[in-house]
């Protein structure tokens, strides 16, 4: 998969060089490029953002420097994915489905965002998606691409070393996941369940599911609601 990431600050990205998605780049699993936006904007001072029409607090981004910025990345086969409060919420399904992807292009915004013009004239020939990662505002876009990236990614096949670990975790099923528990058996006055211990399996499966549900009715009504 090939990834760009556009961002006026583009030193956050560094974190990509550890764990696992490190590893991913170093076996050229993935194709990761950074581009800093500042590059692509005209004058002295390098502006990236101006006051918004209509008036109102804060700035925003300019179209012309989204534009030069991105015209050499984005192609009909690129999905360009813009975080924003504004959009649609992240789930486990959208990271599902843009794990497929071959090219996928983030635009950080900052300040107020981009202008929306940006959006509409990359929509007519490729597909764009604003996108949310939680009914929170963030100062830009980057922590939420860093967020999106880990879900993203470790879906593509290669990338896990055990596939299997992705099939009973939180989100997967519409279900929070189970608990989990390691040695030792004993700790703090607290026990690992006794049916984690019988060798049961189909027991254990049972009481996974009975925990999957009790923790999502907890924590995550919505989730059964849907």
């Amino acid at each position: 998969m090939k990834i760009d990431i556009v961002s006026i600050f583009p030193d956050i990205f560094d974190v990509l060089d550890v764990s696992l998605m490190g590893k991913a780049t170093a076996s050229q699993l993935l194709d990761l490029s950074i581009t800093n936006l500042r590059d692509h904007a005209t004058g002295v001072h390098k502006s990236v953002d101006d006051t918004p029409y209509g008036g109102g607090a804060g700035m925003v981004m300019s179209p012309e420097v989204w534009g030069n910025a991105l015209d050499p990345l984005v192609t009909p086969g690129s999905v360009l994915i813009v975080p924003t409060p504004a959009g649609a919420l992240f789930t486990q399904e959208t990271a599902t489905e843009l794990a497929q992807a071959e090219h996928l292009v983030f635009a950080c915004g900052r300040y107020e965002g981009i202008d929306q013009r940006v959006v509409e004239h990359y929509s007519e020939d490729t597909t764009v998606m604003e996108l949310s990662v939680g009914d929170y505002v963030l100062n830009g876009g980057e922590v939420a691409v860093l967020v999106m990236l880990e879900a993203i990614v470790r879906l593509m096949p290669g990338f896990m070393g055990n596939p299997e670990s992705l099939s009973e975790e939180s989100h997967e099923s519409g279900l929070l996941e189970y608990p989990s528990f390691t040695k030792p058996r004993h700790w703090r006055g607290l026990d690992v369940p006794e049916v984690l211990l019988s060798g049961n399996h189909e027991a254990i499966r049972q009481w996974r599911h009975e925990q999957s549900l009790a923790r999502t009715k907890a924590m995550r009504p919505d989730l059964l609601a849907d």
